[in-house]
């Protein structure tokens, strides 16, 4: 890269052999980025680990460096330990450790390991061999009560022995901004990277956004009802409005960008060429 901040991409686990060729193919577009790392998710409840593993082994494989999504979900420790084994006889460096969500229709049945523990599971087992991205929530994650317990369970995750975190995906700098401002009050030190989620469609984009606490801004949604038979001017107002913020991110001190790839090249790469970052 040209400078010390840290970009990286994230992939959702493919699930068939379409989806699987997709990853493999916006790969190597993005390959050329020459990004920090890419990510692979974990389904709930781990419902996507053997899809998760075989993307990771696949892409890393090629080169790259590539953390795979990791949480308990519904395995036992021993389940988990034999896979940080596998990953780390894989020559992978690197994880992002979550909570995780329930599968749908497990209801309240399954005992979620908070994040926290699992940060301290995988530094009792393989010590300081992986580098641990954990989740941060600048609007609050939907389950915390307040900002303060909010910033807690993160200082938590960081006094746990992770190395860095990753945001959900926000479209107000400010909400950052006074995250990171927040957290360096409360001494936590580790780097927060924004997390960035390109607009290419308003109903899933307002789907999504309302399963993860994510806000969306009147006067951007107000646009993509606007726009939302107009497919191209969508897509151009997203991108408009994405980049501007990340400038802005950037210009604020972020230590970089994680970008939520949707699977695809063409939302990122319009991006990251407005932004002029190559």
């Amino acid at each position: 890269m040209a400078d010390s901040r840290l970009f990286s991409f994230e992939f959702s686990a493919p699930k068939t052999e379409e989806a699987i060729e997709q990853v493999k193919k916006v790969h190597a577009r993005l390959s050329d980025l020459s990004p920090h790392f890419f990510s692979v998710t974990y389904g709930a409840g781990g419902s996507t680990k053997d899809g998760t593993r075989q993307t990771v082994l696949d892409l890393s494989s090629t080169g790259s460096v590539v953390a795979p999504h990791i949480s308990f979900g519904g395995d036992t420790p021993e389940v988990i330990e034999e896979l940080l084994n596998n990953y780390k006889d894989a020559g992978i460096s690197r994880l992002v450790a979550l909570r995780g969500d329930r599968p749908s229709g497990i209801g309240s049945t399954m005992k979620m390991i908070h994040a926290n523990e699992l940060v301290e599971f995988i530094r009792s087992k393989t010590g300081d061999h992986f580098h641990i991205d954990v989740a941060a929530y600048p609007e609050v994650h939907p389950e915390s009560d307040s900002v303060d317990s909010e910033i807690h369970y993160f200082k938590k995750k960081a006094d746990a022995g992770a190395n860095s975190a990753i945001t959900q995906y926000f479209y107000n700098a400010d909400a950052y901004f006074r995250f990171r401002d927040a957290c360096t009050a409360a001494g936590i030190d580790i780097p927060i990277v924004p997390g960035i989620m390109p607009i290419t469609n308003y109903k899933g984009l307002v789907r999504f956004s309302s399963v993860c606490g994510a806000e969306i801004p009147r006067w951007i949604e107000k646009h993509l009802i606007t726009y939302e038979k107009d497919a191209e001017a969508l897509k151009a107002f997203g991108t408009d409005v994405v980049t501007d913020m990340c400038q802005r991110l950037l210009d604020g001190g972020a230590p970089g960008l994680h970008f939520y790839t949707l699977n695809q090249s063409l939302p990122t790469l319009k991006i990251w060429n407005s932004l002029a970052l190559s």
